[in-house]
């Protein structure tokens, strides 16, 4: 018997929650940012009752013991050695995008990335002075989204100081092949480009059969000029903690790093690192039960999305986000489209894609499917009325 209940229904309205009152006074239900409706796990938060039973929150450094924790996960689960100081503590993943895109060259340079992609990668080169360049990813024979390494190549120059990449892809749901990193990198270490690694979905593979593998760890020339960002607030829903770490192997490039967010860049507090020690040491069968429920959610989002008129989706491998293609549909604007149906969903234009939507699975699954039938509901009423408007016109 499964003893996490994914199914549990715990009311978010009210709560100051992003992801639920941004329509609070609406009936909308949300599918949008990448935060989970369960709870933490158990062992999560018997840890943060027994620190706020402490009673004192003074200034806090980071624990010695996490450092070892993350070094020892890092080894057993992606078969990548990394040294305790190689650890840099952030309050927050888009901190260590940011503070990558200010530590890397200097304001005029450009910085890379790929599209579609996470909107604070669209946004950071611009608020460090930096110009962005974009490369689309494309569709391969098999339908997955892969990426242009003929088109990067042909953009490269010595003006790109700086790639930004999202593996696991978010939103695409892409776990990349080795090869992929590894053409990517050494495409990379011959420009002289410094690679910043978002793998802050890496726990959170749902293809059987297919591991995350660390971008520094597949090319070890070029190992010292990556930025690995990770953190487990994604994995163990708890982003409102602020505790992520980036990982830099090369002391020059972590001094950089490490200069740059001196005076500018809080530390992780105390109640974040406490969840993130207690989430990697002793929350591993909740991560297991969760990965088993998304999957299951995840295959229905596919099945139903894939059947939907005008929609269409490509397999997801990692994280709980599907990335829906509604140009088919013929739809104006599709997020509004779907609010006006109940549903909430993220605007593919925030991530340089129109034309598409980002839907959040890790909820309950009879919200899935309530959700899933207003769409489904909501398209076929509209092929319906356009259907009668050309009947009327004809």
């Amino acid at each position: 018997m499964n003893q996490f209940d994914f199914d549990a229904s715990i009311d978010r309205r009210g709560t100051d929650s992003l992801k639920w009152d941004k329509y609070k006074d609406r009936r909308i239900l949300p599918l949008w940012v990448a935060d989970m409706d369960f709870p933490s796990p158990p062992a999560v938060m018997r840890a943060l009752h027994a620190r706020v039973d402490h009673g004192i929150f003074g200034y806090t450094l980071p624990p010695a013991q996490l450092r070892k924790v993350i070094c020892r996960r890092m080894e057993r689960k992606y078969h990548w050695k990394i040294a305790p100081e190689w650890i840099v503590f952030l309050p927050g993943l888009v901190t260590g995008l940011n503070v990558a895109c200010r530590a890397v060259g200097a304001p005029g340079d450009t910085v890379m990335t790929f599209l579609p992609v996470y909107p604070p990668f669209l946004k950071a080169p611009g608020l460090s002075g930096r110009r962005l360049m974009e490369v689309a990813l494309i569709k391969n024979r098999e339908g997955n989204w892969v990426m242009d390494l003929d088109a990067l190549k042909k953009a490269l120059s010595p003006a790109i100081k700086l790639l930004l990449l999202c593996s696991p892809h978010n939103p695409t749901g892409r776990v990349y092949h080795r090869s992929e990193l590894e053409a990517l990198a050494e495409l990379c270490r011959k420009n002289g480009t410094v690679i910043c690694s978002d793998e802050i979905h890496c726990d959170l593979i749902l293809e059987h059969g297919r591991n995350h593998l660390p971008t520094a760890a597949v090319n070890p020339q070029m190992a010292e000029h990556i930025i690995t960002l990770m953190a487990p607030s994604k994995t163990y829903n708890i982003p409102g903690l602020g505790a992520s770490f980036a990982v830099i192997a090369g002391a020059d490039l972590r001094k950089r790093f490490q200069q740059t967010m001196e005076g500018i860049v809080p530390s992780v507090n105390i109640l974040g690192f406490t969840a993130a020690l207690a989430a990697y040491t002793r929350g591993e069968k909740w991560l297991q039960a969760l990965i088993r429920y998304l999957r299951r959610n995840r295959d229905l989002v596919e099945t139903e999305i894939n059947t939907m008129p005008g929609l269409s989706m490509t397999h997801v491998e990692a994280t709980y986000l599907a990335w829906i293609d509604c140009r088919g549909a013929g739809l104006e604007n599709p997020a509004a489209f779907f609010e006006s149906a109940g549903v909430g969903l993220s605007e593919g234009r925030d991530f340089g894609a129109p034309g598409f939507l980002r839907l959040n699975f890790a909820c309950r699954r009879v919200t899935l499917k309530v959700c899933l039938e207003k769409m489904r509901q909501a398209l076929e009423k509209n092929n319906q009325r356009r259907r009668s408007s050309s009947k009327s016109k004809t």
